[in-house]
């Protein structure tokens, strides 16, 4: 299966959107997907969303264009299935990461964060499962049965989960024909969530992990990274609005200051200071689209900005627009 085959028509002409404005692309995939943070390591934007709704099942396809880290938000009531059917993506949640080249599927269950990147014009088909399809097949009755955190599928099972999303998209097109075809959708929307729940007893994740990724060694390096990473974005949400520094945010990642220069180049593409800046930001941009009447100066204050006219310039080179229009567009 690729980005042309045939068999994924019916998702294609279901485009929801496609935009070169950050802003745009980021609250499009966040109203639609999952609600995340998005840090753009580049400016070839031509992010591209489509959508699919089955029955209980959604299958998105989305491109960014751009190299991106992607940050969401604890998933709330579903498992997410990532097929890469271009370029290559890296997924780390809970400590564990592989890689997804082109063609390989990984099953997503984080139980304390997610991390995603995915390299300049990658192309991924992601299935959205809601965990009551699970219940419905009789998955949970098992005390403690969960869904592991991070899953790569092995090749061997790769034509039979193509098969599967074929199936899934060809029943859509036929509930578009009208009849009573919903138990039949039913049938293989189960049939699904029953392979996918069969994997969760398949082998660690790292005897899974590509032989060319276990030599380079990214397996043993990036659960390091990821929770100096993690650490340093915790200690930060938790001061948003407290005066830090350089030495604090080293201290808080447990790296030097030259060690947390080369972290947050690699993983976000900036500064550790700009990274502060663009986590303030992030929230408080947040804030405005939650609440139509926040007061901007307050809300400048309280995550950190004592100068307004400096976080109105910041605001707008990360947004593309003035906190006032966010505020603006909510009314």
């Amino acid at each position: 299966m690729h980005s042309q085959s045939a068999s994924l028509a019916p998702l294609y002409r279901r485009r929801v959107f496609q935009s070169s404005e950050k802003v745009d692309c980021h609250a499009q995939v966040a109203r639609e997907l999952a609600v995340h943070d998005l840090y753009w390591k580049g400016d070839a934007v031509d992010t591209v969303l489509c959508k699919a709704t089955i029955m209980q099942l959604q299958v998105f396809m989305l491109k960014y264009g751009a190299e991106v880290v992607v940050r969401p938000r604890l998933f709330e009531g579903f498992v997410l299935v990532h097929m890469t059917l271009s370029g290559i993506a890296e997924i780390e949640a809970d400590g564990q990461k592989v890689r997804i080249p082109q063609g390989r599927t990984a099953i997503i269950a984080p139980k304390r964060n997610v991390r995603l990147w995915w390299q300049a014009g990658s192309e991924q088909l992601i299935l959205k499962v809601p965990l009551a399809l699970f219940a419905e097949i009789g998955a949970c009755r098992d005390s403690g049965a969960a869904m592991p955190s991070l899953l790569l599928l092995q090749p061997r099972l790769a034509a039979h989960w193509e098969l599967l999303m074929q199936s899934l998209l060809g029943v859509l097109e036929l509930s578009e024909t009208g009849g009573n075809q919903a138990s039949w959708i039913a049938h293989f929307e189960r049939g699904a969530a029953q392979f996918l729940w069969s994997q969760q007893a398949a082998a660690p994740i790292a005897a899974m992990l590509d032989p060319a990724a276990e030599r380079s060694g990214a397996a043993a390096c990036g659960s390091g990274k990821f929770n100096r990473l993690e650490a340093l974005e915790q200690y930060i949400q938790e001061r948003l609005c407290a005066p830090l520094t350089l030495a604090d945010l080293a201290r808080a990642a447990g790296v030097s200051v030259r060690g947390l220069n080369a972290l947050c180049h690699q993983h976000h593409g900036v500064a550790p200071m700009d990274l502060l800046r663009n986590i303030r930001l992030d929230a408080a941009r947040r804030r405005l689209l939650a609440q139509a009447e926040a007061n901007i100066t307050d809300t400048a204050f309280e995550f950190g900005f004592a100068h307004l006219g400096r976080f109105s310039a910041y605001y707008k080179q990360r947004f593309g627009e003035l906190p006032k229009q966010t505020r603006a567009a909510q009314h």
